[in-house]
């Protein structure tokens, strides 16, 4: 018989619950007991019955809603990211039995296709975006995924190995805190070129909205990081007719359109994406 979601999440949390801490005052869990995360000031997170942990203390609304998450998984699913991910990959550190957090994981989806590439080790996801959460939970990986917030980790001091953090905002004293003495950020950037099909498409008339720089991100990162690793990736994907509507609906870019997103989808015509971003891989400076 196929083991519940929660009870492979228990069996999952029993086995690594100390590699989290408490987000509200940083103490050490004990060990799971009724489907439960405590600390040891008596914090309590439950188990959902999809195998998740909601780690936040409010309820939080975004605006990664399930069809674009939808979306953005079909493309993923068809290769948009995969040279990228490729390259992230040799750059994972050869530890045993690794930590891996993907910060802002959305869909899970990343995460899925880099264990498909061979990362083992323990593997968590968190995301903001519940619906999001809820999703990742579908695919079916040895991971665990929770819904989190990027500056209150629910990780313990020095425990995580590789921190994965693609197109998603960084909090650098929180990375240092749960990093490992020898841990890693790998971040990705969007460079000058990125999607920009999608940017003629959304912003034709505001030509200003075309062209953006992520240098000050870039050097963000140099500041608070040791860097080791900094390499541009380029390439362009074909987009096939079915999902062509996906790829319009896939990045948060729509939102600031200059024209609605039905006249978008009848008119506009893309044959394929440019993916131009950069990876930043770093040392925690201890």
């Amino acid at each position: 018989m196929r083991q519940k979601k929660i009870d492979k999440a228990l069996t999952f949390l029993e086995k690594n619950y100390h590699v989290f801490a408490c987000p509200v005052c940083q103490q050490k869990f004990n060990y799971p007991t009724d489907y439960s995360l405590v600390c040891e000031n008596n914090h309590r997170f439950n188990l959902s019955k999809k195998g998740t942990v909601y780690f936040l203390s409010h309820q939080v609304q975004t605006d990664y809603n399930e069809e674009m998450l939808k979306d953005r998984q079909k493309m993923i699913e068809l290769g948009l990211y995969e040279p990228m991910l490729k390259v992230i990959y040799q750059h994972l550190p050869e530890t045993a039995n690794p930590v891996t957090v993907d910060v802002g994981c959305g869909e899970g989806s990343f995460l899925k296709q880099l264990m498909d590439m061979g990362l083992e080790g323990t593997n968590i996801g968190f995301d903001l975006s519940k619906d999001g959460i809820q999703l990742a939970t579908q695919h079916d990986l040895d991971a665990f995924f929770c819904v989190a917030d990027l500056t209150h980790l629910p990780f313990d001091n020095q425990q995580v190995d590789c921190l994965l953090n693609i197109f998603s905002p960084s909090h650098y004293e929180e990375f240092q805190r749960v990093l490992t003495e020898d841990g890693c950020v790998l971040k990705i950037i969007p460079e000058e070129f990125y999607l920009k099909e999608l940017r003629e498409v959304f912003f034709k008339d505001q030509p200003e909205k075309q062209h953006y720089s992520n240098a000050l991100v870039r050097e963000k990162f140099s500041q608070e990081m040791n860097l080791v690793h900094d390499q541009r990736i380029t390439y362009q994907f074909s987009i096939p007719k079915t999902h062509q509507q996906a790829a319009l609906k896939m990045s948060p870019m729509h939102w600031g359109a200059t024209c609605d997103m039905e006249t978008l989808l009848d008119e506009a015509e893309l044959d394929y994406l440019t993916v131009d971003v950069r990876l930043l891989a770093g040392k925690g400076k201890k």
